[in-house]
């Protein structure tokens, strides 16, 4: 589909938007069109599946699969107009891990962008991350920053004594050694890695860490109950002072 609408274009023309996204191996939500931007409107090609956009603007194109997209950061900016901030802040995080781009460099384009939607992609990527592993986990940790609760560490690694690395946890409290990961149903199962979980949890209970795991089910359904169970744990095992949920996350959340 993206090449048959590519090649009713002029060869200047490219995949932008969400198509852009999709060519690039990013998470975005499913949608009907196809995004083509070309530069002159005369060059536009209306078909019920496709959306074309005209941009007189130099934009970052690279070939991937031999099709003309946005780059990267040209793609997030551009999708902030037709994504929710929770999506937009997930193909952020995506984005970084995929293209080894670091969280202040796409932050730092979209401050010095002019594009239509920098506002938008400014005020998402203070939230992007570096080293997050999954949609999930970026849900996850948006729900507890816009609850007004504090921001755990992404991706706290535990290292033996001798420098080795031991394991990784999706989101971590260091100082009270609280750890926060999320679970997917294929972790139930999958007999392994269920087993391998139950044996990480006794190792770091013996060494004082709590670990609080989380389901979709928490996040999707419950989120408020979730947010509870994480602002007790922090308060129980000394975090400092720690804020009252606030109602933004609800913008954001079922409740």
């Amino acid at each position: 589909m993206f090449r048959a609408a590519l090649l009713l274009h002029p060869a200047t023309a490219f995949l932008s938007h969400l198509s852009a996204a999709i060519v690039l191996g990013l998470p975005v939500p499913d949608h009907p069109f196809v995004h083509v931007t070309v530069a002159r409107h005369k060059d536009r090609r209306y078909r019920p599946q496709i959306k074309p956009h005209v941009t007189g603007r130099t934009r970052g194109i690279i070939v991937v699969r031999g099709m003309r997209v946005t780059d990267p950061v040209a793609t997030f900016i551009d999708s902030a107009g037709m994504l929710s901030f929770i999506d937009l802040v997930i193909l952020g995080d995506a984005l970084c891990r995929r293209f080894e781009i670091k969280a202040a460099e796409l932050l730092r384009a979209c401050t010095n962008s002019s594009d239509y939607y920098a506002r938008l992609a400014r005020s998402a990527a203070q939230y992007v991350r570096d080293g997050v592993d999954s949609p999930m986990e970026t849900r996850l940790r948006l729900l507890i920053v816009l609850a007004g609760l504090p921001e755990p560490v992404v991706n706290f690694i535990v290292y033996w004594e001798d420098g080795r690395w031991r394991r990784r946890f999706d989101l971590c409290y260091p100082t009270i050694k609280l750890i926060i990961e999320y679970d997917g149903r294929q972790h139930a199962q999958d007999t392994a890695q269920w087993q391998g979980d139950i044996e990480r949890r006794e190792e770091f209970d013996d060494e004082g860490y709590r670990l609080l795991i989380v389901t979709a089910n928490g996040i999707f359904k419950e989120p408020e109950r979730t947010l509870l169970r994480i602002r007790r744990q922090l308060v129980l095992r000394g975090f400092g002072e720690v804020p009252a949920l606030n109602e933004t996350w609800r913008v954001h959340f079922a409740a």
